[in-house]
């Protein structure tokens, strides 16, 4: 037989060693009320600092206001309330990190970039499949459709945000429709 063929010859599929089934993912750290949370590198845009926000009336609490980001109106979501949790103060070191939600519904845009509110941004960090478990059943004080599961890094855990489900523009616009009307007078 000539080996030369069998170099194009297709390979009959067997398992794959576990250094090849999947390459380190890279993740942002960040910390909210002293728990340390990470969003996937690829959807961040870029982390700004926290300047002053434009309200936006009758939007949902976690929605804190926009920015202008070279002339695009962003939205602001504040992940502390978005959790249902009591919004962190605003400290020297809150940034504001851009990322980017693809949403999957018919009719809507293919993306959106949203502004997420966090205390403090810490590290990019490097976190193989083989550290990541999957999202606990019961006992996280966040839903676990938010998470994609819960790095290990150095012995503690960090919990791996899904921006996808987190940043739903539909879950944000059933929260604008729960909002109040206001009676005019």
């Amino acid at each position: 037989m000539n080996t030369a063929n069998n170099a194009l010859a297709p390979r009959v599929a067997g398992p794959v060693p576990a250094s090849k089934q999947a390459e380190p993912a890279q993740y942002l750290t960040f910390m909210l009320s002293g728990e340390t949370f990470a969003i996937g590198i690829l959807a961040i845009k870029e982390i700004i600092e926290y300047h002053a926000l434009t309200t936006v009336p009758m939007m949902p609490e976690c929605v804190r206001g926009v920015i202008n980001l070279r002339g695009a109106v962003v939205p602001v979501m504040d992940l502390q309330a978005r959790f249902g949790r009591p919004s962190s103060p605003v400290t020297k070191r809150t940034c504001i990190v851009i990322v980017e939600v693809h949403s999957a519904g018919a009719g809507e845009p293919d993306s959106q970039v949203i502004g997420v509110l966090v205390d403090v941004v810490n590290e990019v960090l490097e976190i193989g499949p083989e550290d990541i478990e999957p999202p606990p059943a019961f006992g996280a004080r966040i839903r676990t459709d938010f998470m994609q599961g819960m790095g290990r890094v150095k012995g503690r855990f960090v919990i791996l945000l899904d921006v996808n489900q987190v940043f739903s523009l539909d879950d944000i616009a059933q929260l604008s429709a729960l909002v109040p009307e206001v009676p005019v007078a």
